[in-house]
């Protein structure tokens, strides 16, 4: 079965939102022009949006009746490049590329044009809902507007949605990391006066390969990384500082605390044995673990099939891991066909963003 398509009035809207807002940019931790162009592109829709205290963008979508809950759907702001970087859009027959196109201006293309034609017919029946424009969801912005967003809505809501990712995927478990910025000092000095003095560089190296030798899970499924490093300022030099940033992950809470705890174990002493000073920032902490959204999976397997895509299920770390961390049902639900995340030269079919939304159509239509 072949992925149904979208009018052709919806498939060009889609491709100027997606414009908007891809060229738009939206470093992490400096969303507000984007934001500005969501509250905008909603407003003009009909609705009545506002921002909270962290800037993220929110609305509400109806009336929940009396006891009744809402579901909450939440498409980030965020990018993760940083104001340098050049996010025009280079267009090729069917294929797009440019930073952050579709990670993730095209979810929040695909549900602005949802929320412009929500009074459709074929979209009219929908639950309640709260919408939401999120900050801070990549890298060290740990799910800053996510976190935000659950703390406030969390109690009335039914169920979570992040709108994010690849068609066909289903986010139904939280991968959960944990996050250092390893900062060490030493005497430093000249490298051949000073020879024998101990060195910020040498002890961060020992530390890294310490942490490569630790032992880490298969099953649960977990990880370790040191992704930057830096430290020193000359050739011949003997380093006074250095430092690197750690990233720890697993889908399990208990086995994350366990390599945290095993981690800082081999920092401190590779820093003790090199004599030399460390200082351990926590810069990151996701949750990790599930929520009782086997209903919710159903309904987005539906979703897919209804038009034509094939889901699958996968753990990750989205938008939806402090709702699930609250025991509150989520997923991440994705919405084109894409490759290259995070890198510069991503890209996406801009056709499918069409089939992203009848999908999105289909998955709220199941939660009325």
């Amino acid at each position: 079965m072949s992925p149904r398509r979208a009018s052709p009035d919806d498939a060009a809207a889609l491709r100027e939102l997606l414009l908007a807002l891809a060229q738009t940019p939206a470093p992490t931790g400096a969303e507000a022009a984007r934001a500005a162009l969501v509250m905008r592109l909603w407003s003009e829709a009909g609705l009545e949006p506002w921002q909270d205290e962290v800037g993220n963008v929110l609305a509400e979508v109806g009336a929940a009746a009396a006891g009744a809950r809402r579901v909450v759907v939440a498409a980030h702001l965020d990018s993760v490049f940083g104001p340098e970087v050049d996010v025009t859009v280079k267009q090729a027959p069917g294929r797009w590329s440019g930073p952050g196109i579709g990670d993730n201006a095209a979810s929040l293309a695909v549900l602005t044009r949802y929320l412009q034609t929500r009074e459709r017919s074929d979209r009219a029946a929908r639950p309640a809902m709260l919408v939401g424009a999120t900050v801070g969801e990549e890298g060290l912005g740990d799910l800053r507007g996510a976190r935000h967003l659950v703390a406030g809505a969390g109690s009335g809501a039914s169920a979570f949605i992040a709108f994010d990712g690849l068609l066909g995927t289903i986010t139904d478990v939280a991968v959960g990391s944990r996050r250092y910025e390893a900062r060490f000092s030493a005497q430093g000095g000249h490298s051949w006066g000073d020879y024998g003095a101990s060195s910020a560089v040498h002890a961060a190296g020992a530390a890294i390969a310490a942490l490569a030798r630790l032992p880490v899970a298969r099953v649960p499924r977990s990880s370790l990384n040191v992704g930057q490093m830096w430290g020193g300022t000359s050739v011949n030099a003997i380093a006074e500082t250095a430092g690197f940033n750690l990233d720890l992950r697993s889908v399990n809470s208990a086995t994350l605390a366990n390599l945290d705890a095993a981690a800082v174990g081999a920092v401190r002493a590779a820093a003790a044995e090199a004599g030399a000073n460390v200082e351990l920032v926590l810069v990151g902490d996701r949750p990790a673990g599930g929520s009782n959204n086997e209903q919710l999976v159903a309904a987005a397997m539906a979703a897919y099939a209804a038009v034509g895509v094939v889901g699958q299920t996968a753990a990750g770390s989205t938008d939806a891991n402090p709702a699930m961390a609250a025991g509150i049902p989520a997923i991440a639900f994705g919405g084109y066909h894409g490759g290259g995340a995070h890198r510069l030269e991503e890209w996406l079919e801009p056709d499918s963003l069409g089939v992203g939304l009848l999908a999105l159509s289909e998955l709220l239509a199941r939660l009325a």
